[in-house]
């Protein structure tokens, strides 16, 4: 059975990829990363960090979708969330990394946005349209985050599933404090895999969200939330759904738009 939903799911996941699935990648390995080596200009991406080398970098970029959305892409070749080296000890901070790239959403916003207003997501692998890890940097929707927040008291550290579906979804969610560097303590990837039964073995049936929030006793965190893909209910895994790109609850200046 658990044979047969798979391909069912594999089956749209090969409609989702119609168009080019390395798009993200050429533009990252062909563009941006040659171009910050080559002169210090990283265009098309607004920054490429290779503090960690090659292997360990990542860019952002503007996605075209929403006039605040920026991706955070590792510059080294990680097809997405079931990618092995990403449960690697040594695997780098990529979750951190997407959180301080907000830095740029606020640029282009001109002002600083509260943090309690923005997530990160990344699709499951029958989710996505592109094979090549991608974080999304954007704002978390209004509904999604006003059911979080009546939730939240009923959160801890421990992984369980919402009594309440998200965007017609089923959610797994934990709480996670932010570290020195307002990142998640612990790595989302290896949180997942560790604490979820089977998810370590199938990890690309897997979508996570960081949703940063504040913690039950006042300190600044996260719900880290999971959904499975799945035929039933047709999830397939897509937890950017639990964000809206056109962030309605700021006002985009003309220079945004």
């Amino acid at each position: 059975m658990a044979t047969g939903l798979l391909a069912a799911l594999a089956l749209g996941y090969s409609a989702l990829l119609w168009a080019d699935s390395d798009a993200l990648w050429n533009i990252v390995s062909r563009q941006c990363l040659p171009n910050q080596q080559a002169s210090g200009q990283p265009a098309p991406c607004a920054e490429v960090d290779l503090g960690g080398g090659e292997a360990g970098g990542s860019a952002v970029l503007k996605d075209r979708n929403g006039w605040l959305q920026y991706l955070l892409i590792p510059t080294a070749r990680v097809s997405g969330i079931e990618s092995p080296e990403l449960l690697n000890e040594r695997a780098p901070d990529y979750w951190g990394a997407a959180w301080r790239a907000r830095r740029f959403l606020e640029q282009r916003y001109g002002q600083a946005i509260p943090r309690e207003l923005l997530s990160l997501t990344v699709n499951s692998q029958y989710g996505r349209t592109q094979n090549q890890l991608h974080i999304h940097i954007s704002c978390t929707d209004a509904t999604v985050r006003q059911q979080l927040e009546d939730l939240k008291d009923s959160l801890g550290p421990e992984w369980r599933e919402l009594p309440v579906e998200l965007q017609g979804h089923a959610y797994w969610a934990r709480t996670l404090a932010a570290n020195a560097g307002g990142g998640p303590e612990v790595d989302p990837f290896k949180a997942l895999a560790a604490g979820l039964p089977e998810a370590g073995l199938e990890m690309g049936r897997y979508g996570l969200a960081l949703v940063a929030t504040r913690l039950a006793d006042g300190r600044d965190g996260f719900i880290l939330l999971s959904s499975r893909a799945s035929l039933i209910g047709a999830n397939r895994g897509s937890v950017e759904e639990l964000q809206d790109h056109a962030c309605p609850q700021l006002r985009a200046p003309a220079a945004a738009n």
